[in-house]
C-alpha cells in the first residue's frame, strides 16, 4: 500500500516529536534524580504520558497500514487500544506515587539544587515549542495529530510549572514549593489518564462513540424513502476515529434495494463519519415483528 504525501509528512513529524519528547524525559528524569527535585521528576511521568500518546499515534499510523487477514479481520486496530490500556495503568499508579511521594516531602522537605532544574525545565520548554511548531499545520488536518499536538502543548505548562518552583526555591529557599509544584503536576496527569482509561474501556465494551446520537441516527435512517423500519442498529468504536455500524433494516415492497443501501451508506458516512457499515436489508411487511 503507497503512503500519501500527507501521511508521509504526519509521520515524519510524529516522529521528530516522538525523538525529542523521549530525550528530553530521560534528560529530565536523570537531572530529577540528581537534584532531588521531585517537581523535575514528576515533569517526567507527565513526559511519558505524552511520549506515550505520542508513540501510539505513530503505532495507529503503522497499524492503519497493515491489511487484514483471515485470522485478523479488522487487522491489528485494536493493538493500539490495548497499548493504551496499559500506558493509562501504569501512569495511574505512577501518579499517585508521585503525590504520596510529594506528602512525605512536604513534612520533611529536602534542598534542592534549583539551577540545573531550571536549565532542564528551560530547554524542555524549548523542545516543547519546536514539538507545537511541527505539528500545528498537521492538526488541522488529523485527528490523530491533533491528539498529539494537545499533548505537546499539555507538556508546555508542566515545564512553565517546574520553572516557577525553580525560581521561589532559588529567590526564597523555600524548599516546599517542589512538593507542591510535584504533587500539582501529578494531580494534573491523573484526571487526563483517568479519561483516557473510561475512554479505553467504552471502547473494549463496544460502547456507542460519544457524541454520536442513536435516537438522531435512527431517525435520519427512517427519514429516507421506503425505509419503514430499523433495528439491531449498533455503532461501536474499533479504534481512535474508526467507527463501524451494522443494522436490520426494513423497506416497502417494490422499493429499490441498490437505492435504499446507496442512501443508507450516505447517511452514515456523510452525517455520522462511518466508513465500515454493514447493513442488512428485509422486504415484505410494513413494520418487522417485535423482537
Amino acid at each position: 500500500m503507497n503512503e500519501s504525501v500527507p501521511t508521509r509528512i504526519n509521520k515524519r513529524r510524529l516522529w521528530l516529536v516522538f525523538g525529542l519528547t523521549s530525550g528530553y524525559m530521560v534528560t529530565e528524569a536523570v537531572t530529577g534524580l540528581l537534584t532531588r527535585s521531585l517537581a523535575l521528576l514528576a515533569d517526567a511521568g507527565h513526559m511519558l504520558t505524552d511520549a506515550g500518546a505520542l508513540g501510539l499515534s505513530l503505532m495507529a499510523v503503522w497499524f492503519s497500514e497493515r491489511p487484514s487477514t483471515p485470522e485478523r479481520t479488522y487487522g491489528y486496530y485494536r493493538a493500539e487500544i490495548l497499548a493504551a490500556l496499559l500506558n493509562a495503568v501504569v501512569l495511574l499508579l505512577m501518579s499517585f506515587y508521585i503525590v504520596y511521594e510529594a506528602w512525605q516531602r512536604f513534612k520533611d522537605p529536602p534542598a534542592v539544587t534549583s539551577w540545573p532544574m531550571l536549565i532542564v525545565a528551560s530547554v524542555g520548554m524549548g523542545v516543547n515549542l519546536v514539538g507545537i511548531r511541527l505539528l500545528q499545520q498537521s492538526s488541522g488536518k488529523s485527528l490523530n495529530v491533533k491528539a498529539a499536538y494537545l499533548e505537546v502543548i499539555s507538556d508546555l505548562l508542566g515545564s512553565l510549572a517546574v520553572i516557577v518552583a525553580g525560581l521561589v526555591m532559588l529567590t526564597t529557599g523555600w524548599f516546599r514549593a517542589d512538593p507542591i509544584f510535584g504533587a500539582a503536576i501529578g494531580l494534573f496527569i491523573i484526571p487526563r489518564t483517568w479519561t483516557l482509561l473510561k475512554d479505553i474501556v467504552r471502547i473494549l465494551m463496544e460502547g456507542t462513540p460519544p457524541g454520536l446520537d442513536l435516537e438522531k441516527m435512527k431517525s435520519a435512517i427512517l427519514a429516507i424513502p421506503n425505509v419503514t423500519a430499523v433495528h439491531d442498529l449498533h455503532v461501536w468504536t474499533l479504534t481512535s476515529s474508526v467507527n463501524a455500524m451494522t443494522a436490520h433494516i426494513w423497506i416497502r415492497d417494490g422499493a429499490d434495494e441498490s437505492t435504499v443501501l446507496q442512501d443508507l451508506r450516505r447517511i452514515a458516512k456523510e452525517e455520522f463519519e462511518i466508513e465500515h457499515s454493514t447493513i442488512q436489508i428485509e422486504k415484505g411487511c410494513e413494520s418487522p415483528p417485535a423482537f
